[in-house]
C-alpha cells in the first residue's frame, strides 16, 4: 500500500507565508484511504522556508487508529547528511472525498489543513486552502519524464507559477 504523502516537511513551514496564489478549489475526486499508507516521495515544490535546502524528501503514513502517524524527512544541503525528521498526526476531515487532511504537529500545539488537489496512479498534487504552499509527490523517488511533464502541466493548470517550483534530489530507495 501507498501513502497519500505529504512532504509537509514541518508545520513551522506554515509560519511564514509565501507568496500566495489565488486559493485553489476545494478537492472534488475521491482517494481511497487505502492509498494512504506507506511511503511517498518529493518530487517538486514551491519554495519554503522549513524545506529550505531539503533534499530527498519523504513522507510515511502508518494507519493510527482513527487517523495516520506520520514521518516527514529531508537531508538538510546534500542526501549524505543525516535526514532530518518532523512527526506529525494526520485525519480525514471530509470523509466525502477523503481529500482533506488536518495534520497536528508538535502534540497538538500546531496544525494546518491540506488537500489533495489531483491524484494519478503514480504521483499526486498536495497544496494548502490558501494556496501558499504545494507538494508534487510520487510513489516512487522519481517519475519518468511525461508524468513529471504531465504532473507539471497539471500544477500550472491548478494556478501555480511552475517556473517557482524547485525540484529537489530525489530520496535514495
Amino acid at each position: 500500500m501507498r501513502s497519500l504523502a505529504t512532504p509537509l516537511l514541518a508545520a513551522a513551514a506554515l509560519i511564514w507565508a509565501a507568496p500566495a496564489m489565488a486559493a485553489p478549489a476545494p478537492p472534488a475526486q475521491r482517494i481511497e484511504l487505502t492509498k494512504m499508507a506507506g511511503r511517498w516521495y518529493e518530487v517538486a515544490r514551491l519554495p519554503n522556508k522549513t524545506q529550505k535546502d531539503c533534499q530527498g524528501g519523504t513522507s510515511d503514513w502508518v494507519r493510527s487508529g482513527e487517523g495516520y502517524s506520520v514521518v516527514q524527512a529531508c537531508h538538510k544541503g546534500a542526501l549524505s547528511n543525516p535526514a532530518t525528521e518532523w512527526k506529525a498526526k494526520a485525519k480525514v476531515i471530509d470523509p466525502k472525498t477523503n481529500a482533506r487532511i488536518k495534520m497536528s504537529f508538535f502534540g497538538g500545539m500546531l496544525s494546518q489543513e491540506y488537500w489533495v488537489l489531483d491524484h494519478k496512479s503514480d504521483w499526486l498534487i498536495l497544496g494548502t486552502p490558501n494556496g501558499n504552499y504545494m507538494w508534487l509527490m510520487s510513489q516512487r523517488p522519481t517519475l519518468s519524464p511525461g508524468a513529471k511533464a504531465q504532473a507539471v502541466a497539471r500544477v500550472k493548470q491548478l494556478g501555480y507559477d511552475v517556473s517557482r517550483l524547485e525540484f529537489p534530489q530525489p530520496a535514495r530507495n
